[in-house]
């Protein structure tokens, strides 16, 4: 059975020889990840090149995705590196303090503006909420806390405030230097972090045409103003080309409790609006150091693929951990039995709802005949732009998705969506059945579908055309030019 859910793999230390990279590759790698938190450009650029260089001489695509590392609200650094807090310990966050000289006491805060962003009352959580303040007063730059949940604080760890409402902007200065970098390697998605809402998607869009490049944008749903309102996250949604649960700072902003149904409620949203999603954040993460998975990440990963989410990802596990190559290999098998299950094989998609254009309604009526048909055995989708293979991989199926196209942007970018396959296809000038017959030798000699066969062919009346598709036929693999 070929697996359906795609794998997203944050390259970084551990995959820095060609060696790594290309067994990740081979294991399954659909779609890297850039984290431009770590690293510099010299980094990302390289690890870009050997990803191409890698994909092309294996026959695959691989899309590339370079992450933002938006306003990530972080404390400064201590004079020790770090301190210990018990519950009950008064302490206070001090935008004015020196960045280097923190204290058992206080310490400096990246971000200045936070004093205006809280009152007395308000939860911080640091350190993806291991360690929580209620703040007792605000006074000119200092945030004066007691600490009700203590431990371990190093470092430059991450703030977040309960419920959300910081208004640190979606893109920085860094963050805009970076889409110029993004630009020049290509990437064919671009991830914003922390969007409040469909303006900082409008934003990004136009920082990237700016930059010269048209790169597909993932946002990034981790802010809990994001999800407060529906009409929000639609917006959000709809402005981007696909989205992301990041749920590490969402989880400590909405508390992990709201985190489950909102996953599912995200991933339905996004589909019910032709957008690919992603999930992402300590899939498994017990595989930095462990050979194996854990039970709950088996079922963690499992779950994702059941609500119909496109992607899984993998951050520290494939970046600096010290088996990527297992842990992606355990993740295809975990999505593999997951699809077996029937669940991943219904669906109600937009039964009730009228379509707009001819190329959905092209979509729509394949996937329900394929899925209604016996003998079908594979979708052929003749495509320019992708975005009818696109359409048809939201609706739930155990058939494949081969999307034939000359465009090889468009092929790289179909690595993200949830059941197809790309392949590379160049008729010249061939048309009709004697392009249709291409279509089916091709996939004969890659050993996917056999004699006797059905294979249901979509297209437009001109390959190679945006936008144009328009015919659907079912053929018999033995009659096809018949």
């Amino acid at each position: 059975m070929q697996r359906r859910t795609k794998i997203v793999c944050t390259l970084g230390p551990a995959t820095d020889s060609d060696d790594v990279l290309e067994r990740l590759i081979v294991a399954g790698a659909n779609v890297v990840r850039l984290n431009f938190s770590h690293g510099n450009s010299f980094d990302h650029i390289r690890r870009a090149y050997q990803v191409r260089s890698i994909a092309q001489r294996l026959g695959k695509y691989v899309a590339i995705l370079a992450d933002l590392q938006g306003p990530k609200i972080r404390i400064s650094r201590f004079s020790q590196g770090q301190i210990t807090l018990r519950a009950g310990d008064s302490f206070v966050l001090d935008a004015e303090h020196d960045s280097q000289s923190g204290t058992k006491d206080r310490v400096g805060i990246d971000y200045k503006e936070l004093p205006e962003d809280v009152e007395a009352g308000d939860t911080l959580l640091l350190d993806d909420g291991r360690i929580v303040f209620k703040v007792e007063a605000v006074e000119g730059s200092e945030i004066r806390c007691t600490t009700v949940v203590g431990g371990v604080l190093s470092n430059n760890k991450g703030l977040n405030r309960q419920g959300g409402g910081l208004s640190a902007p979606a893109l920085t200065d860094k963050d805009l230097e970076d889409i110029k970098v993004a630009a020049e390697m290509a990437v064919d998605y671009l991830a914003v972090s922390f969007p409040r809402s469909a303006e900082d998607m409008h934003q990004a869009r136009q920082a990237l045409a700016e930059a010269g490049t048209e790169a597909d944008l993932v946002a990034k749903i981790e802010r809990a103003e994001a999800v407060a309102d529906d009409e929000v996250l639609e917006g959000i949604i709809l402005a981007s080309d696909a989205v992301m649960v990041a749920r590490g700072d969402l989880g400590v902003e909405i508390g992990d409790a709201q985190l489950i149904g909102t996953q599912k409620k995200i991933i339905s949203k996004a589909r019910s609006l032709d957008r690919g999603v992603i999930v992402a954040t300590q899939m498994m993460e017990s595989m930095i150091s462990s050979c194996l998975p854990t039970r709950a990440e088996v079922f963690d990963v499992a779950n994702a693929v059941l609500d119909g989410t496109d992607a899984v990802m993998l951050s520290a596990e494939t970046a600096t951990g010290e088996f990527p190559v297992e842990t992606v290999e355990a993740m295809g098998r975990v999505i593999v039995g997951a699809e077996l299950h029937p669940q991943s094989q219904l669906s109600n998609h937009r039964l009730n709802q009228d379509f707009q254009h001819i190329d959905e309604s092209i979509a729509m009526g394949t996937m329900y005949c394929a899925n209604h048909l016996a003998g079908v055995k594979a979708i052929v989708c003749m495509t320019e732009s992708g975005r009818t293979p696109k359409i048809m991989s939201r609706i739930n199926s155990h058939l494949p998705i081969y999307a034939f196209s000359s465009n090889e942007k468009s092929l790289t970018r179909l690595a993200l969506y949830r059941g197809i396959q790309a392949v590379a296809f160049s008729p010249e000038n061939t048309f009709g059945d004697e392009a249709n017959q291409l279509a089916i030798d091709l996939l004969g000699e890659r050993n996917d579908i056999r004699e006797g066969d059905l294979v249901i062919l979509t297209k437009g009346n001109s390959i190679g055309d945006y936008g144009g598709t328009n015919t659907m036929k079912i053929v018999e693999v033995d009659r096809a030019t018949k």
